[in-house]
């Protein structure tokens, strides 16, 4: 029954594409109907049927249009075969670097008896797919260090089949077991069967010519014949692709549903319980990037084993979630990232890879983005995160016009922002409001995501204070990150970054970050990261407390070697309401000094 249900849903597929390749016969005839009018004209001439000036005019109209519509044809035709599609950025992982892995893919091809995949390929999400690389345009990049693992003389993306390329999530490879990834990728590798089809393989290389076509066609240039050209060829492009869209759609859908169906008879009761690994991977995952990469990213350094700490994050996750009870028994199993040669040089090579998709950082190791290890992540990435922010905290106060706390003062102190904060009166005294043409911080750069410092779960809120003061302060801190991180931006779209030629890229890295995590930070949330940060700073200046790192939450201010976790709703009782009573109380709890002067980055 399985395989006459297989055999069904894969018709299904062909007929499908088989419908895209009549809107390219139905294309291709439009464009030949005026020569094939052309042509009877002339010939009807040349026997002495069509005679008269009348028919001469028309021979000669019908034949030079249609000679510019073979031109035109032939233009759209070279660009959609020549327009290079975009391919997902990967690590390409060589046979030698991975025997193992190759070869559970393949016993898994052959046990479903389909044709295993060209190559693997890895990518930091949680997600696995097959890609075809097969376009000319896709050929062999130059090996780049941190980019790809390949062995010496390999090229990872030469294609010697029509196979297409495995692509699996790493953090898949880290805290999956071997049986829970062959499970997971049984449905996956089943798809090369449907896609060894011609009709299939032909239908996929239109519709992906006419995306690309659609993309090249965007970019115009600044001669107006070129515009005028590109914008033709994109109109028809686009109008084929609508035409396709349904179809390729329901081809897909073929295609998944065929390989899910000849995938049942493998690891089926193993599946059932690596899906639900999967739903946790993507939930540690995400967790990680935002509260614990990120932070990280802000500051020109970027965590060289984030699949390692994926594993961490969801070990602790499972620690604290009843929902994830008896998941860390799992743990003595063998570990899918066994099956890699060099487990450490692969997670370094996608942990870049993460920053550059999620963060936009660039593609080569240097002074201002540099790896760090977990080890050092709180004193490298914590402490200075912290004591850069209250360093812009207090060269805001001093814009401001804010007094220091007493004249002996000679040096910042949490007591003058929470003096500052807590008086309700108008913002004079030499301190002025926000520049009614100042650029507002609600919006800054795009390509700056952020998460908050989190010590606690808090509650969105997109509003300014509404302690005047706050509001002011918040609208200048606001001001302050967005004008350097406008100054941190690469200088214009130039050519790609150093170490990568225009062959190499298999994406344009101008468009980085592709996938950004979070929205700009609003003025709220800036202020209250920035008071907390101060806070932090006089604990480990006065009361010998140090920085942390919580797999889950990120960054956090640890005493006595328990994490604090009360901490952020009396920091947002100060900035919306002006309320200092709770953060003083603790304060005098844990004996911290808000008079003494904290050492700032």
């Amino acid at each position: 029954m399985t395989g006459i249900g297989v055999e069904a849903r894969a018709q299904g597929a062909r007929a499908r594409a088989l419908a895209v390749l009549r809107i390219r016969g139905r294309a291709l005839a439009v464009a030949l109907l005026p020569a094939a009018a052309a042509v009877i004209l002339l010939a009807g001439g040349s026997s002495g049927h069509f005679t008269g000036h009348g028919w001469d005019i028309a021979r000669w109209a019908t034949s030079v249009f249609a000679v510019l519509v073979l031109l035109a044809a032939g233009v759209i035709a070279l660009v959609v075969a020549r327009a290079r599609p975009a391919v997902t950025p990967t690590v390409a992982i060589a046979e030698s670097a991975a025997p193992d892995l190759y070869r559970l893919v393949r016993d898994l091809a052959d046990r479903l008896d389909v044709p295993a995949p060209s190559a693997i390929a890895l990518t930091p999400d949680c997600d696995s797919w097959l890609e075809d690389r097969t376009h000319p345009a896709h050929g062999p990049p130059p090996p780049r260090a941190h980019d790809e693992i390949s062995g010496p003389g390999h090229h990872p993306h030469r294609r010697t089949t029509t196979a297409p390329v495995l692509v699996i999530g790493s953090p898949f490879l880290w805290w999956m077991r071997v049986g829970e990834l062959r499970a997971v990728l049984a449905p996956v590798v089943a798809g090369t069967g449907p896609s060894a089809h011609p009709d299939i393989a032909a239908a996929r290389r239109f519709v992906r010519g006419l995306d690309a076509a659609v993309a090249a066609a965007a970019d115009r240039g600044r001669n107006p014949a070129v515009r005028l050209l590109c914008a033709g060829i994109g109109w028809v492009a686009r109008l084929l692709l609508r035409s396709c869209q349904v179809h390729a759609a329901e081809m897909e859908r073929g295609v998944a549903a065929a390989a899910a169906e000849r995938a049942q008879s493998v690891d089926y009761g193993v599946r059932i319980v690596a899906q639900e690994q999967v739903g946790l991977a993507y939930a540690g995952w995400d967790r990680l990037l935002t509260r614990v990469a990120l932070p990280a990213w802000r500051m020109g350094r970027w965590p060289s084993r984030l699949d390692a700490g994926v594993v961490a994050a969801l070990t602790e996750l499972s620690r604290r979630d009843r929902l994830a009870d008896g998941f860390t028994s799992r743990l003595g199993e063998r570990p899918a990232c066994d099956l890699l040669e060099e487990p450490g040089a692969v997670d370094e090579a996608t942990s870049l890879l993460a920053a550059r998709l999620f963060h936009g950082g660039p593609a080569e190791i240097g002074p201002d983005w540099s790896p760090v290890a977990w080890q050092e992540y709180p004193d490298e990435v914590v402490d200075r995160k912290w004591r850069t922010d209250a360093a812009r905290l207090h060269r805001v106060l001093d814009v401001l016009g804010v007094r220091r706390t007493t004249p002996a003062a000679d040096g910042p102190t949490l007591a003058r922002v929470l003096n500052h904060l807590t008086d309700q009166g108008p913002v004079g005294d030499g301190e002025p409001g926000p520049h009614p043409t100042s650029p507002h911080p609600t919006s800054p750069h795009p390509t700056s995501p952020t998460s908050r410092t989190s010590f606690g779960d808090e509650e969105e809120d997109d509003d300014l204070p509404q302690n005047p003061r706050s509001a002011a302060l918040a609208t200048r801190l606001g001001a302050a990150v967005a004008r350097e991180e406008a100054e941190a931006m690469p200088a214009g779209p130039g050519g790609p970054p150093a170490g990568q030629g225009s062959e190499a890229a298999l994406w344009d890295d101008r468009a980085l970050p592709l996938f950004p995590l979070q929205p700009p930070r609003t003025d709220r949330e800036l202020l209250a990261d920035h008071v907390t940060a101060m806070v932090c700073c006089a604990a480990m200046d006065t009361v010998g407390a140090t920085p942390g790192l919580d797999w889950l939450d990120g960054p956090t201010l640890l005493l006595d070697g328990e994490r604090v976790t009360d901490l952020t709703p009396r920091v947002l009782s100060l900035v919306e309401d002006g309320d200092a009573i709770p953060l003083r109380t603790w304060l005098v709890e844990v004996g911290i000094r808000p008079e003494k002067p904290v050492r700032l980055g």
